[in-house]
């Protein structure tokens, strides 16, 4: 039995931040049910199209494990097979402009007088004031949740992350906020809002940012490089390179074979527990008992020299040989890998993290799988559903309808072509 099994999810979702929630919901084992726009579907499905008459990679990568229902939710009939899904739905999932549901007569007023258990849950840019009707994208929302501004170099520009911690972040804080709200249900009996604003998700995210700014009343941020390096700190938390965000001092440093690798690099953490064995293996043991490397305050003011030392015994080593070296003394370090190295990597495709999945228009392609294992929960990943491959299966096994009112619905325009499932 899945965990999520029996729950239904109505999907209202498209492009990135909800299909993100929505897909970790269905690997659950929730029945995810995917409301497109007959003729067109999700818009994803036709952009960044890497083979021609199939859907892109950026679709089928965040819709996994759902069904797909064309429906016009403006036609009539279209309203009421709408409504009919919600009174058996026990989740829908949104990620629309503000407004537009109530616009589609389904406000939150509504869908509570069709169905009181229903959770509404929704993906906004903003919370509630003067931002909240703005539209927001990934590097939007990471800029307004201080991302940005914390990320890149000293005295540069303000840089965005590859991670997509506006979109996919706040994907998964709803995500969490759905199951919670399931949980209540079962003792209040009762559905509920459910809210997230991506510039929240990102702010959440970037917590340790927010506890450097407020450390800043009690003086300079000391493990930052700028430190060692005597330049004042201004009034807001300063973008700080690859220093470690924690107490302990990191630096990305080159490893052998950087001249022509881009990603012959590896992440070095002077952790203080294991100081004296950083020393022996950089051919330092004199800064054991140096009094102006032995203790941590004393190295803040050095870090600069200290990492250029072990930046030159890194270059002799590749990323994988620094590993072997500092692994089996507990010195934190961690190779720069690469997506090519990621996806071919053999313990990530053991463990169902990395996926191979076939798909009846494009072929074979990698994804990403589950990123949170449960022991009584196995996930099996499934490949994205086709335009309205789940049309009439839906009206007839979830709303029960008769063949002759799926006729019905069909000429009615409501639910595009009705094409039955497509064979594997």
């Amino acid at each position: 039995m899945k965990a999520l099994e029996g729950v239904k999810i109505l999907d209202f979702t498209h492009v990135q931040s909800g299909p993100t929630c929505t897909q970790l919901l269905a690997w659950f084992g929730a029945d995810v049910i995917k409301v497109e726009r007959p003729g067109v579907g999700d818009a994803t499905r036709k952009q960044l199209v890497d083979k021609p008459g199939a859907d892109s990679l950026y679709f089928t990568m965040l819709n996994h494990n759902k069904r797909s229902l064309e429906l016009n939710s403006k036609n009539e009939t279209g309203k009421e097979v709408l409504t009919r899904l919600i009174k058996e739905c026990d989740v829908l999932v949104e990620n629309f402009a503000p407004g537009a549901l109530d616009r589609m007569g389904f406000g939150w007023e509504q869908v509570q007088k069709i169905n009181p258990r229903m959770i509404m849950a929704s993906v906004k840019g903003f919370g509630p004031g003067k931002y909240e009707n703005c539209k927001v994208y990934e590097n939007v929302a990471q800029c307004a949740g201080g991302s940005a501004s914390t990320t890149g170099w000293l005295g540069d520009r303000p840089m965005v992350t590859g991670a997509q911690i506006g979109d996919s972040g706040t994907g998964l804080h709803l995500a969490l906020g759905i199951v919670t709200a399931l949980f209540q249900r079962e003792k209040s009996g009762r559905g509920q809002r459910v809210m997230a604003a991506m510039q929240d998700g990102v702010l959440n995210l970037c917590r340790v940012k927010l506890r450097d700014q407020q450390r800043l009343d009690a003086g300079p941020l000391k493990e930052y490089s700028q430190f060692g390096e005597n330049i004042p700190f201004g009034e807001a938390t300063p973008r700080a390179g690859n220093d470690s965000g924690g107490g302990q001092p990191g630096r990305i440093l080159k490893c052998k074979g950087w001249e022509d690798d881009p990603n012959a690099y590896t992440y070095f953490i002077t952790q203080a527990a294991v100081w004296e064995k950083i020393c022996d293996v950089i051919g330092k043991p004199e800064w054991k008992t140096d009094p102006d490397y032995a203790t941590p305050p004393a190295r803040l003011p050095r870090l600069n020299e200290v990492f250029d030392t072990i930046e030159a015994w890194t270059m002799t080593k590749t990323k994988f040989e620094v590993m072997d070296t500092c692994n089996p003394l507990d010195i934190p370090v961690g190779p720069i890998l690469s997506m090519k190295e990621l996806a071919e990597d053999e313990g990530l495709r053991a463990t169902g993290t990395v996926v191979e999945v076939d798909h009846p228009e494009r072929g074979p392609y990698l994804t990403v799988g589950c990123p949170i294992k449960l022991s009584d929960s196995d996930v099996e990943v499934t490949r994205s559903p086709l335009l309205g491959e789940h049309s009439i299966e839906i009206l007839r096994d979830v709303l029960g309808y008769s063949e002759a009112d799926i006729e019905r619905i069909g000429a009615s325009g409501a639910v595009g072509d009705m094409k039955p499932q497509a064979a594997e």
